[in-house]
């Protein structure tokens, strides 16, 4: 559990001790989906600035913070939409088109409860990590299909049965892929997961699982339904799809919930295939060394690099036709998964790579 000293000894001293634990459980939740929040609102003036880059423009900058131009641009889009009128279709499922942005949003939030931020920050280090981050990304379709249905709209229908079928089929994959992750580590624990990358950067699981590497992360970007995978809300073909009838902050709990998808996928690949929290010096360096101390640092740093590429992706690919999308999940990555999962598994009988002979 993520302990915080001083603010924990503040609190024993003025709240009844059996209270002091829960307190404190809350206010560092309130304060790390806060920065996630943040983190995702400047992420879309990233997208939009990466953007702009790659296609030789400025992207936003009128909307000046601290005189950077473009750096108030989140906050007018948060303002713009918290005074748009939520409008309810007349012939919609009132209660479901209302839970279904949340639906759609809660579990990209709750995942991060298993996220070890570094070797002493998690809020739940349960041995099962794994199998709940697995469960609750595939909670997030839910949202999504139920928004096309309460809407009762053939548009909205439509994209979300695309979206459906789209999830369904990268959800495999990235399943299979993360079934290459679990023989590597031998469990189903983030910080074991981590812990057993130890030895430098040759050491972590891209070197060995590359192919479940490039797997997962297009399964990622799919499961995000982000470019070249946007079939969900492909705007010329469905207008808008599953979210066409939404506005307001109904819609902006969609559009958080996509970006803080991103932020975790991008995250959890770099848990997975690239350390963590560890350094890339680590076993070249002496332990002491601050370059060679693994920490938060490391994990945020790394965790750019997927978090760019999901940005230079849609400014680089068109959208694929929804042919192409079933194709790709069903006769290439899940056959390449399948594949790579035998030769693994006769990589650690063998006792090749820096596993030790777990299954």
């Amino acid at each position: 559990m993520w302990q915080w000293t001083p603010l924990r000894d503040w609190l024993s001293d003025r709240i009844t001790p059996y209270w002091t634990f829960p307190l404190l459980t809350l206010i560092q939740a309130v304060i790390v989906v806060v920065c996630i929040i943040l983190i995702m609102a400047y992420y879309t003036l990233a997208e939009r600035k990466v953007i702009g880059w790659i296609q030789s423009r400025k992207g936003p900058n009128r909307v000046n913070l601290f005189w950077i131009p473009g750096a108030g641009q989140p906050f007018a889009d948060v303002f713009k939409l918290m005074f748009k009128e939520i409008i309810i279709p007349a012939d919609a499922n009132g209660f479901l088109f209302r839970l279904a942005p949340f639906l759609a949003m809660v579990p990209a939030l709750g995942i991060w409860a298993v996220i070890p931020l570094s070797p002493e920050r998690v809020f739940s280090n349960i041995d099962a990590g794994l199998l709940y981050v697995l469960a609750l990304t595939s909670l997030g379709v839910y949202g999504i299909i139920l928004a096309g249905w309460a809407a009762n709209s053939k548009y909205a229908f439509l994209g979300a049965m695309r979206s459906a079928a789209q999830i369904v089929a990268y959800e495999i994959a990235m399943g299979f892929a993360m079934v290459g992750v679990l023989m590597a580590a031998g469990s189903l624990n983030l910080g074991d997961i981590i812990n057993a990358q130890h030895g430098g950067a040759l050491s972590w699981n891209w070197f060995w699982l590359f192919p479940l590497l490039v797997v997962y992360f297009i399964a990622g970007v799919a499961e995000t339904n982000r470019a070249p995978f946007d079939v969900a809300e492909g705007e010329s073909e469905i207008v808008a799809g599953f979210h066409v009838d939404y506005s307001g902050m109904a819609f902006a709990l969609f559009f958080i919930a996509e970006y803080v998808n991103m932020i975790l996928i991008s995250t959890l690949t770099v848990i997975f295939f690239f350390g963590g929290w560890l350094s890339p010096l680590d076993g070249y360096l002496p332990a002491d060394a601050w370059l060679a101390t693994p920490g938060f640092f490391w994990l945020g740093l790394k965790t750019l690099f997927p978090m760019f590429g999901f940005l230079w992706l849609r400014a680089t690919f068109p959208r694929y036709r929804y042919d192409q999308i079933m194709r790709l999940g069903w006769k290439a990555l899940i056959p390449v998964t399948l594949v790579w999962l035998l030769v693994e598994g006769g990589m650690v009988y063998l006792h090749v790579g820096p596993w030790k002979g777990h299954v």
